[in-house]
């Protein structure tokens, strides 16, 4: 899953008499679209979303477990809203997510100011586990609700009876379609912190699309761990078809996916990159190492041939696909031999953006265990080669659409003054100048823009004519 630092969802101004409440949000996406359910389930509860800590009835921070330092973060941040908490002692402060299901326990030994742990699976039970902490405090009695269950289907459904009520709606919308992971690569807690593969039904996802797409979106991003496992339980309906029903729904113009494994990408998938017009040239498709050995620790079952044999397919069905992938480096047992392999995967394949990482034991996980950790010293001057060499090909793949008109779907304002910022087909960041009558009459539209300028990280353009 592409990785998010952290996040604040989204707000609007509280409604009086209104109880306030605050979400952050750390890791992927999946968990952005967590917090934006919450917030939704939290209106019958009579809560409005606010834009800091100070003030709020209640806190919830939506954690990541895949790095150590996700975990040290949310700690840190329950620090900062402790005098908060004692200052307004009627606060709810909640912990949930990846982190609350795999040190439920821990967090309520170690935050006394934490009232409720709940998993990623079981936010859709947040109206009832406030009930029960209010029950608990107008008894006297000190509310320390954990729930870590994994009822994942539970939550499916459930997903079902909160309409999606827009805070601030972007024309660009996550919808989850699949949770869970049964890979079990050697260095993820995902298996154990979301549970086992489930795939939500391809009539509750149309639903969902449907109603967002009234709302002004017009970019759809179906969410997994492994999203392209997702499988309809009832009519064995595969992702291809899925995309092929959406993309025939009147609004929707783009469709994207994430995350996906190499291991279940099927002869469909690859062939609706070329003929789902409304599928975007663009995939996230992580590796982790070029090296076979490395690969084979890892428990990711597929070679380096066999992802470059896959990358290859999948250019020959979209000849002007972009990739981007994820990777790990110092993992327990790396050589200097076993990195040069993963340098020399990248240069194959240039990517057009990529997330990298040291690698960081999860306790529970195979790898945390072995005897063959690589000094710290050595992953960080691989991960700075690393990062270097990709920085170049991104720099070099943004530099290459100069002089191309892409078509960008404007989102909202840049933090330059004069500027309207959007997304190219490519998920890079386009800057384009206009005056502020021309923002409001471009956000949520895709139109033709003429790329100018390119960076690492974003690019500048002109609108151009849309018969360009």
């Amino acid at each position: 899953m592409d990785p998010i630092s952290k996040t604040e969802t989204p707000t609007k101004a509280p409604q009086a008499n209104s109880k306030r409440c605050f979400i952050q949000t750390y890791g992927c996406q999946m968990n952005v679209y967590d917090s934006e359910r919450m917030a939704e389930a939290l209106v019958t509860a009579g809560y409005e979303q606010v834009e800091s800590p100070e003030g709020a009835d209640m806190v919830i921070l939506n954690t990541c477990h895949i790095r150590e330092k996700a975990v040290q973060k949310v700690y840190s941040y329950l620090g900062r809203v402790k005098p908060l908490k004692q200052k307004n002692d009627d606060m709810i402060v909640a912990v949930a997510g990846c982190v609350a299901q795999a040190e439920g326990a821990e967090i309520i030994s170690r935050a006394p100011i934490v009232d409720m742990v709940f998993g990623p699976q079981t936010f859709q039970q947040l109206p009832d586990m406030l009930d029960k902490v209010n029950d608990l405090r107008a008894r006297g009695e000190k509310a320390r609700l954990v729930r870590t269950e994994f009822p994942a289907a539970e939550k499916f459904e459930a997903l079902q009876s909160v309409a999606r009520k827009p805070i601030t709606r972007n024309p660009s919308a996550f919808v989850t379609v699949q949770e869970g992971c049964d890979k079990f690569c050697t260095f993820c807690v995902v298996p154990y912190t979301r549970g086992e593969e489930v795939s939500r039904d391809t009539q509750d996802i149309v639903a969902e699309t449907r109603a967002l797409v009234e709302q002004g979106v017009c970019e759809i991003t179906l969410l997994g761990q492994n999203v392209n496992a997702w499988q309809d339980r009832q009519s064995g309906l595969r992702l291809d078809g899925l995309l092929r029903q959406l993309g025939d729904i009147a609004g929707v113009e783009r469709l994207r996916f994430t995350t996906s494994h190499p291991r279940d990408m099927d002869d469909a998938l690859i062939d609706a990159h070329g003929s789902n017009p409304k599928l975007m040239p663009y995939l996230h498709l992580p590796i982790q190492a070029g090296s076979d050995k490395i690969l084979q620790a890892m428990n990711r079952q597929h070679t380096a041939a066999d992802y470059l044999a896959l990358v290859r397919r999948f250019r020959q069905a979209r000849p002007d696909l972009a990739l981007s992938s994820d990777f790990i480096v110092g993992f327990p047992g790396e050589s200097d031999e076993d990195f040069d392999a993963t340098m020399a995967l990248i240069d194959e394949v240039k990517y057009a953006q990529a997330y990298s990482f040291k690698y960081s034991p999860r306790p529970g996980t195979p790898a945390a265990d072995s005897p063959e950790q690589v000094d710290e010293a050595v992953k960080d001057a691989r991960l700075q080669r690393l990062k270097t060499r990709l920085a170049e090909h991104q720099r070099q793949f943004n530099e290459a659409q100069i002089g191309r008109v892409l078509p960008v779907l404007f989102e909202k304002p840049s933090k330059k003054d004069g500027q309207m910022s959007g997304r190219s087909p490519y998920l890079q960041t386009v800057h384009v100048s206009m005056d502020e009558a021309m923002m409001s009459a471009v956000r949520g539209r895709v139109l033709p823009v003429k790329i100018t300028t390119a960076f690492s990280f974003s690019m500048v353009g002109e609108l151009a004519d849309e018969d360009a």
